[in-house]
């Protein structure tokens, strides 16, 4: 009898542990790595019989709204959630993402020092990053050669608008030069924050006053402006990444400063037409490499308020993981590994011979601090963006007064100038000065 129950209470235990799931729901982006890591994840689930994985899969501007106004308001909607490197330094200080803990088997000294410093407050990884880039020169050595200029590997802006002067040939169907326009903080101005950078400008000094009508701005802004009116295709005011990998990968761009996960796209004869002519360099620059390049990941975070963080903990571990990088390898080839985050992915001969632009990548992504991006001394963190919630609506706002004085409907000094204002308004309603 004793022997019946107790076989009883231990099925009735059994019974109980297999329905204790924990359902995890991961808020994530709607691009290419995300919806492999989905496929994939069910390795995840198969390791870890007691989790269960639910997808919430979003384009890029609804996501950071859902997940925004969740984290605020301390929804508990998400038990993970996808976030830029602008939200984690700005959510972990106010306390409201879950520090990560990592064990030896995660090697957090593998991360690339640019991309684990922008997701760490006072020595606390607030994020892990999934996969990360900077901006770089992707341009036709075909045409380059033509006109018998060889490309240093890291240019000034002065050289390279003088090889879009030589190679701009409308007439063939091919523009000297390709840049964003189409307006945007983490669009045009994600461009454009780094050529200001390069000039010597800033965002703010400080004292937190924007700097939008100082030399920098006007020197850097005029000379875009000019540029793309003299050697960029018609219509730039509106392009954005896609239309412009799409006039790259069709032979129409001479040279494009963009993000590094361009490279394998343009490089890639299934995609590209003139993928065997595409070669790299640095992001130009002009009075300082302070900023010239951008610094970005997408990353996986914790909510503080979670209720699972154990099990969010794991999942984070297994898609952040060297493993993870070794599955998707195997499964998909080096060539569609997610890069910009590890040490290790670069070191493999495999991933160096399957992507000709790694080297260049990782330069690019080496170079880019965060921390100290501008000549003048600046009080925020970020590259591309100053990692302050007010940024967002500057950045909006100044990044369609850029857009119209490309498209001519403004002249570069009035959108400067009314950017000045519309930032000293958000700066001032925040508090920032009186």
């Amino acid at each position: 009898m004793k022997l019946k129950t107790s076989l009883a209470l231990a099925f009735g235990l059994a019974a109980l542990g297999a329905h204790a799931n924990t359902e995890l729901v991961i808020a994530t982006v709607n691009n290419g790595h995300m919806i492999e890591m989905q496929k994939l994840s069910k390795q995840f689930e198969q390791a870890n019989p007691g989790i269960t994985l639910k997808w919430v899969t979003l384009e890029e501007g609804v996501l950071r709204q859902r997940v925004t106004t969740d984290i605020a308001t301390k929804g508990g909607q998400f038990d993970v959630m996808t976030i830029g490197m602008y939200e984690a330094p700005i959510w972990g200080k106010k306390g409201w993402l879950q520090a990560l803990k990592t064990d030896a088997a995660y090697d957090v000294d593998d991360l690339l020092p640019a991309v684990r410093g922008g997701l760490t407050v006072d020595g606390k990884l607030f994020a892990a990053p999934f996969y990360g880039e900077s901006s770089m020169l992707m341009y036709r050595k075909d045409l380059a050669d033509k006109v018998g200029v060889q490309v240093p590997e890291r240019p000034t802006w002065a050289q390279i608008a003088d090889l879009a002067k030589k190679i701009h040939d409308p007439k063939a169907g091919v523009y000297g030069i390709c840049l964003r326009g189409k307006p945007g903080w983490g669009d045009n101005m994600a461009f454009l924050s780094t050529l200001v950078n390069t000039h010597g400008g800033q965002w703010f000094d400080m004292q937190w006053k924007p700097q939008l009508e100082s030399k920098p701005w006007k020197d850097a802004i005029t000379f875009y402006v000019d540029l793309l009116k003299n050697y960029g295709p018609p219509g730039s005011s509106a392009n954005s990444f896609n239309e412009i990998l799409a006039l790259t990968n069709a032979g129409k761009c001479g040279m494009w400063i963009d993000a590094t996960i361009a490279a394998s796209f343009v490089s890639d004869p299934k995609q590209s037409k003139v993928a065997d002519q595409m070669a790299f360099a640095q992001a130009p620059t002009a009075a300082t490499p302070k900023g010239a390049n951008w610094l970005w990941s997408w990353n996986l975070a914790i909510p503080a308020g979670s209720q699972k963080v154990e099990a969010a903990q794991k999942f984070i571990t297994w898609a952040t993981s060297k493993d993870y990088i070794q599955l998707v390898a195997k499964t998909n080839g080096w060539a569609n590994v997610p890069t910009g985050t590890r040490k290790s992915t670069y070191a493999t001969p495999e991933f160096q011979k399957a992507a000709r632009f790694a080297a260049a990548e990782l330069k690019a992504i080496e170079s880019a601090n965060p921390n100290d991006s501008t000549l003048p001394k600046s009080p925020y963190v970020g590259v591309q963006f100053a990692a302050i919630p007010e940024f967002q609506a500057i950045g909006i706002a100044v990044g369609q007064q850029m857009s119209a004085a490309l498209a001519g409907k403004t002249s570069v000094d009035a959108a400067l100038k009314a950017s000045q204002t519309a930032a000293d308004r958000e700066m001032r309603k925040a508090g920032y000065y009186k």
